[in-house]
């Protein structure tokens, strides 16, 4: 690999020979950003690194961050692993799990109608805590005896910030094991990544307090068309009702969500453990073998359901447990699937193309900014695939 940047240049770290290009899309986001970006970024390519890179005052190559709802996509590769076990049954009732969930209507949601946002249960009208909203166990107690806000199964709505609460709770009822317990055994640590629900104490000093937006007229507006009135579907489901509630953008800064890790929003890590995760969920990596077989693959990438989203107010396509990452990046190949967090976090593998990408940043940006900004990455990152197979 070849060695880019040194101590005064704004991005550090390597790339493989023929992968300069991500090099300076990334360094012309900084550019772009407009203060000093806190970041990092890394791909694999046919299960071996070609892009390792960061920047920023404080970042290093160990530094943590909150990957906010990119932790949705983590917990949702163990769901995949345990339907690939035959512990899960994506065609089973939710209630077959849990039998406390079939009341108010619940009774017939199947588990893969769930893991697509179907379930109609974004949040309670009354909201969460900080402190309640990091208990995976007392919001799924609360939202599985709530009547639904639709009918389960005939419309999708983003479950923000409890969606890995509800199937984490499936998990932990047909495992007998807690959610962050069975990631650390199943999937990270065999792979040895820095990626945590449940931050260790001894690792806080590495943990990068997340910043706010760099606020423009622009920006703003954008937010406050997403938002909504407090008690509609979207001011539910991304907590705006409870008054010991905080904005999303603050909640890895509280050490309860951290040290607890809730599996919908609380994981903490770096770019390239999450490259490598989506990288060993799809192919062999570092002589082991791909974790996820390709019709388990095909099953997760497939789209359950596509549509007017009720929380996010716009046509959405939902994987099963994840986002269709082509609907948004259309570069990517069909059966391209991943997670974003809020703010601008990413992380998603494109089996057909043998890659996988991650992407972390400390300070909050806006979605269309943020999408915009992984665009030109994978942009870069495809064509560099693609001159270097030509090369070879």
């Amino acid at each position: 690999m070849t060695i880019t940047g040194t101590a005064t240049d704004a991005v550090r770290g390597t790339v493989a020979d023929g992968f300069e290009p991500v090099r300076d899309a990334f360094a012309a986001l900084l550019a772009a950003e407009g203060a000093p970006l806190d970041a990092q970024v890394a791909a694999r390519y046919r299960g071996r690194p070609v892009v390792d890179l960061w920047a920023g005052p404080e970042t290093g190559p160990d530094s943590l961050q909150g990957i906010y709802s990119a932790s949705k996509g983590v917990t949702h590769l163990l769901v995949a692993l345990l339907v690939q076990q035959g512990v899960l049954d994506l065609d089973e009732r939710v209630a077959h799990y849990w039998p406390e969930f079939a009341t108010g209507g619940k009774q017939d949601l199947l588990l893969r109608e769930l893991l697509a946002h179907q379930a109609g249960l974004v949040g309670t009208p009354e909201g969460f805590s900080v402190d309640e909203l990091s208990d995976d166990h007392l919001v799924a107690e609360r939202l599985g005896a709530q009547r639904p806000f639709w009918r389960p199964g005939t419309s999708s709505g983003y479950h923000a910030l409890v969606e890995s609460a509800l199937t984490g709770e499936v998990v932990r009822r047909a495992t007998s094991a807690e959610v962050g317990a069975l990631v650390r055994e199943l999937l990270t640590g065999p792979l040895g990544l820095d990626l945590h629900l449940g931050l260790p104490a001894e690792d806080e000093r590495r943990f990068l307090a997340p910043q706010p937006m760099i606020a423009t007229p622009e920006r703003l507006r954008e937010l406050a068309a997403g938002a909504g009135a407090p008690d509609g579907l979207p001011g539910i489901a991304f907590n705006r009702r409870h008054p010991d509630g905080c904005e999303v953008w603050e909640l890895p800064a509280h050490p309860v969500v951290r040290s607890r890790g809730p599996a919908s929003l609380g994981g903490i890590g770096t770019a390239r453990a999450l490259a490598t995760l989506y990288a060993a969920a799809t192919g062999p990596v570092d002589g082991r073998p791909a974790l996820l077989r390709p019709d388990t693959l095909a099953a997760f990438a497939q789209i359950q359901t596509a549509g007017f989203d009720l929380v996010l107010r716009r046509h959405k396509a939902w994987a099963v447990g994840f986002h269709v990452s082509s609907e948004v990046y259309p570069m990517l190949a069909a059966g391209s699937f991943g997670h974003s967090g809020a703010g601008g976090q990413q992380a998603l593998a494109d089996p057909r193309n043998e890659l996988s990408y991650a992407f972390l940043r400390r300070r909050f940006l806006v979605p269309s900014q943020a999408d915009a900004d992984h665009a030109r990455l994978l942009t870069a990152l495809l064509r560099s695939v693609r001159e270097s197979g030509a090369a070879a």
